[in-house]
């Protein structure tokens, strides 16, 4: 009896040794600024100038960089300790850094990127993951999680990422502020380690649209203008279909909020693989490259793989000759991304340049200078830390299929938090022609509150669960019926109703569409098409829809007045049609 009660109190002191050790590292997550800094410095700005003339334009904002921003003085670790081990201070601080501080702003610490800045998921196994503060139990996104952690956790009114393919854009969604990466080109890259050189921007985080704005201004040297209202907002309807987050929610928000400000005739609708397909002719043949042309693939999935080709054919051409000296301990998915066969010829490598410059022209001619772009983000919500659907071939596919518009046509995008759903984070994208990065900047500072508001509304909405579970009852309801009636356009008509009943307007299009296909006179498909497209804001189509449908009523009160007086004459004669 005395060994049990000493061992159950062993176990009884074991246990509370191990409440203290998990509390106190708690508190050491805490107290380490949610992981999110690698380094603590601080750079100040001048003095201010005396008057009249003005402060510095940004006078009392704090900001930190990515660890990929020389800072002299300082060795940039680039996301490993072997690439810190290995290399020497910088012998000057990088001008995007040196041209902040100079205008007002303090530069307090150096953030964690992924390691070698590769990555989008946000994890480091070297310096730790920061800690999502929007979704502590998922990753903030990468490469530059430090960055968007130290925003978001209101550490700092700013910050500098890396956007490669998503580096900014990813983490600015997963936790919940505002991310712009600018034109390629458009910020000077001196003084940061390179990732893919046709491809690296430099971005930055803010909570506040006006920070992003002021912060831009500085950063792109742009002169005074006076702001230009968008004359166009193009909804790239098939980038929506593919996402697992509220469809329509995102889509009304944008909606009503463009509404509000604009009016209903600057919308269209956009189907990107059709119009990249048409625009960019080396698709094809980078298609044909890769499967001889035997399977079909969607141009935006092509763009994905695109991009990942050229994003590891450029590190390898920068960091490969460093990589076979030191032989780094890699993360064994970034290992496979840069260590592995290239599997692409140097023919295959100049397609994807020649796609690259196509889809510049391409986006350019869809936007001109007054145009906007709305795209998701990315596809999937913040991923689970530690979990594998980042690595699965279907995740990357939908998310770099994404990343890759902006990425490769090197024109400017904003990513814009919406508030959260199923307590995480949800945002949409806005991007502009290569070159509008102060059109972009103004556009988005003229409509974020607006955005916010609906954002707002939506998420107090009894639509957000309700229509999330009678959608997913709907989806089962489908898959059940199509067996039994896959062309009862009946069928396709009344669950289209179902589907307007609870606001998801763009199933509900889909599904009307299908039933006209298949019964040109059913006059409720119409009626219910038509509603879905106004509240969509396809204006015109909806006037379409609702003529048509006037049409065929007209055509069968004919077809039923014929045959009445066809029927009452006591003899034969002509009917009347």
């Amino acid at each position: 009896m005395a060994s049990q009660s000493a061992n159950l109190w062993v176990l009884l002191g074991l246990g509370l040794a191990g409440i203290l050790f998990m509390t106190r590292k708690l508190k050491k997550t805490i107290r380490e600024d949610f992981g999110a800094f690698i380094e603590r410095l601080q750079l100040l700005p001048p003095p201010q100038p005396a008057p009249p003339k003005a402060p510095h334009p940004l006078t009392g904002l704090t900001f930190a960089v990515s660890d990929v921003f020389d800072i002299e003085g300082h060795v940039t670790g680039f996301g490993h300790p072997d690439w810190e081990r290995t290399h020497d201070a910088a012998s000057r601080t990088a001008p995007v850094v040196s041209v902040l501080v100079e205008g007002g702003a303090t530069c307090i610490g150096k953030t964690v990127v992924d390691e070698l800045a590769y990555s989008i998921s946000g994890e480091n196994k070297h310096y730790g993951t920061p800690t999502n503060p929007a979704a502590s139990s998922r990753t903030p996104g990468g490469s530059s999680s430090g960055a968007a952690v130290a925003v978001a956790a209101n550490l700092v009114d700013f910050s500098l990422g890396i956007d490669t393919v998503g580096g900014v854009r990813v983490p600015a969604g997963s936790c919940g502020v505002i991310g712009f990466r600018p034109s390629h080109g458009a910020v000077s890259h001196n003084g940061i380690i390179p990732v893919s050189t046709s491809l690296d921007t430099v971005g930055w985080f803010a909570k506040d649209s006006s920070v992003l704005r002021r912060v831009g201004h500085v950063l792109l040297q742009l002169p005074y203008a006076v702001s230009r209202s968008p004359r166009q907002i193009v909804i790239a309807d098939d980038c929506f279909q593919q996402v697992k987050i509220p469809v329509d929610r995102i889509v009304q928000v944008v909606t009503k909020s463009t509404e509000k400000l604009f009016g209903r005739q600057v919308f269209k609708h956009e189907n990107l693989g059709d119009y990249f397909n048409s625009k960019v002719p080396s698709l094809k043949e980078f298609h044909g490259q890769k499967t001889n042309g035997e399977v079909k693939t969607s141009s935006i999935k092509l763009l994905a793989n695109v991009v990942q080709l050229l994003q590891r054919h450029e590190f390898r051409h920068n960091h490969e000759e460093w990589i076979n000296l030191v032989k780094p301990v890699l993360d064994s998915a970034t290992s496979a991304q840069i260590c592995g066969p290239l599997g692409a010829s140097d023919e295959e490598i100049e397609i994807c340049k020649s796609i690259k410059n196509e889809l510049h022209a391409a986006v350019n001619s869809l936007l001109n200078d007054d145009g906007i772009l709305v795209i998701p983000t990315i596809a999937d919500p913040p991923s689970k830390l530690g979990g594998k659907d980042i690595l699965s071939e279907d995740f990357r596919s939908r998310a770099f299929g994404l990343l890759s518009i902006a990425s490769l046509s090197g024109c400017c995008q904003v990513t814009v938090p919406l508030g959260l759903h199923d307590k995480y984070p949800v945002s949409v994208s806005f991007i502009a022609r290569h070159g509008g990065d102060r059109f972009l900047l103004d556009a988005l500072h003229t409509m974020y509150a607006s955005l916010q508001e609906q954002a707002d509304i939506a998420s107090k909405s009894k639509l957000s669960k309700n229509a999330l579970t009678r959608e997913q009852s709907a989806e089962i309801a489908r898959k059940e019926a199509i067996k039994l009636s896959g062309n009862n356009a009946t069928y396709y008509s009344n669950r289209a109703a179902a589907y307007l009943e609870v606001g998801s307007f763009l199933q509900a299009e889909a599904d009307c569409t299908k039933a006209i296909n298949l019964d040109k006179k059913n006059v409720k498909a119409y009626l219910r098409r038509g509603t879905a497209r106004e509240m969509l804001g396809y204006y015109k189509e909806a006037m379409k829809s609702s003529l048509l449908k006037l049409l065929v009523q007209w055509h069968f009160t004919l077809q039923t007045l014929s045959m009445h007086l066809y029927s009452s004459q006591p003899t034969k004669g002509i009917p009347f049609c």
